[in-house]
């Protein structure tokens, strides 16, 4: 049985698709918008875990909805979860019928991005998938432990870090159309990660 995951080159896909392996092909998964060449910035993360790996395209209409829901907002949050619930959607039609999984790296403290039990069931019942998030009962320290142990990684603030996660399109497009000042004010300065390769 094959389970795609949602992969953005961080510590979070990564470990999900490390806790899947025992029980399901592996398929790691970037969504783009083709601002930003993301899937090709995680390429290398994702053979360092050794995983086949695909770019799948969301429409650009999206990315323009959470735009103005970001700026509207003030903050990412409700953007950012608008696009994962459209790139869980987008690869749910793909998958449609054939009973596979879709997962991602959500965590059990996560606020975004995250899905509502009501969303979720919509899309296994309406797609016929099942979505798994493996580290919903990790906090983060235990997810560090993992890290430490499974796998080498590199840390910088999140607008230095190469990525391919909802974050970087998306900040790209507030950058190109309000300027550097306006993604400061709307995303909170935090540290993020990105895989170099799997050690055990």
């Amino acid at each position: 049985m094959k389970a795609s995951v949602l992969f953005s080159g961080g510590k979070d896909s990564s470990l999900s698709a490390i806790l899947l392996e025992p029980f399901f092909e592996i398929e790691l998964i970037t969504f783009s918008f083709s601002l930003l060449p993301v899937g090709e910035f995680v390429s290398e993360s994702a053979y360092g875990l050794g995983y086949p790996y695909k770019i799948l395209y969301l429409d650009t209409e999206i990315l323009y909805k959470a735009l103005k829901m970001a700026i509207e907002d003030g903050y990412p949050k409700n953007a950012i979860n608008y696009i994962h619930y459209n790139a869980i959607k987008k690869l749910a039609s793909i998958k449609s019928n054939s009973k596979e999984v879709i997962a991602d790296g959500t965590r059990r403290n996560d606020r975004v991005p995250m899905l509502g039990n009501s969303q979720i069931q919509s899309l296994e019942d309406k797609y016929d998938i099942y979505y798994i998030t493996p580290l919903k009962g990790y906090g983060r320290s235990a997810v560090d432990v993992l890290v430490q142990n499974y796998l080498e990684i590199e840390q910088n603030q999140s607008e230095n870090i190469i990525k391919a996660d909802y974050e970087t399109e998306l900040r790209e497009i507030i950058r190109q159309t309000y300027g550097d000042d306006k993604v400061s004010q709307i995303f909170p300065s935090h540290v993020q990660s990105r895989i170099i390769k799997r050690i055990k």
